[in-house]
């Protein structure tokens, strides 16, 4: 006889009266009182949970619970009292928290500061540069690329953030006004005034500007149609083809191409075909002010996060 069996007369183990083989039965141990009492604690603790948070759906709504509310302010600075629920909490949080006023702290102080100041400042230069890539990403990035460094397969549509071409000017101050106002970046299209020979000759001209080994015969007239009546290219460009940031004209010496994409022109015919194109068709770019979605801080921030990416002025 085995020693389950000697047990099991003796009383010594209880079991569940089952038994196979002969021998071999279920065992009824009783859990351990601490288990038990663990067990009973969790099932009050779910009924304290239903009555305080947000619970059981009913019909089209649920549960909100009682006594248990956050408060915060929303996009209008109103203070609003909602029930329990995560996205409040991350709100709350965003706006109270430790790291929220410490944030608050330094936005305060970088908003206070000027821009000699921000930028001769190594602290207010990271932080201005951590909270305005947020800013940038989610304003700027759509048409200008990420981290201001524009796609190949965007080139001519937006201006390059990233070389140090300013249009409009590359002060912080021209930087805060574009920002704050739009741009509206228009050049006429000069396919019906000037002729194909006109258009070659001009291209040929502005080509030479920052390139050698073009026609020096197209180049000279070129020069005489953009500096005269017909072209009248001067009265925006100069007549040193600089360009002026009041009309934003680029400047047409610093081999800088903002339109043309003369850059990836594989051949000296290819890049008078590109600018050709530019003179034939015009520029029509529309960039919106941002001094309505935005405040003036941010702008602010926005300013020195795009003047440090193309170098500034």
């Amino acid at each position: 006889m085995s020693e389950n069996t000697e047990k099991q007369k003796s009383g010594a183990v209880q079991t569940t009266g089952h038994a196979w083989d002969g021998d071999l039965q279920e065992f009824n141990n009783p859990l351990p009182r601490w288990w038990v009492w663990t067990f009973y604690a969790t099932v009050v603790f779910s009924l304290i949970y239903w009555v305080i948070f947000p619970t059981w759906p009913y019909a089209n709504t649920y549960t909100k619970g009682v006594g248990n509310t956050i408060t915060y302010k929303n996009e209008q600075g109103e203070e609003v009292t909602t029930h329990w629920n995560t996205r409040a909490l991350l709100i709350e949080d965003m706006q109270t928290g430790e790291e929220a006023l410490k944030q608050k702290a330094y936005l305060e102080r970088v908003n206070a500061a000027s821009y000699d100041e921000i930028l001769s400042d190594p602290d207010m230069m990271a932080f201005t540069e951590s909270t305005a890539k947020v800013l940038y990403a989610d304003n700027c990035a759509a048409c200008h690329g990420p981290a201001a460094a524009l796609p190949a397969s965007a080139f001519g549509l937006y201006p390059n953030l990233a070389d140090d071409a300013w249009l409009w000017g590359g002060k912080l101050e021209d930087i805060e006004e574009t920002l704050k106002k739009g741009r509206n970046g228009y050049m006429p299209a000069f396919g019906s005034t000037l002729s194909e020979e006109q258009l070659d000759q001009v291209a040929s001209y502005v080509l030479s500007l920052s390139m050698e080994g073009v026609d020096a015969q197209k180049v000279a007239a070129g020069k005489e149609v953009f500096n005269g009546q017909a072209g009248g290219c001067h009265y925006c460009h100069t007549k040193e083809a600089t360009g002026l940031a009041s009309q934003g004209a680029a400047n047409l010496t610093d081999a800088v191409w903002t339109v043309a994409n003369v850059p990836s022109a594989p051949t000296a015919e290819a890049k008078l075909v590109a600018i050709k194109k530019v003179i034939r068709d015009g520029i029509n770019r529309v960039m919106p002010g941002w001094s309505g979605r935005l405040s003036d801080d941010e702008i602010k921030q926005l300013a020195i996060y795009v003047h440090k990416r193309g170098g500034g002025k």
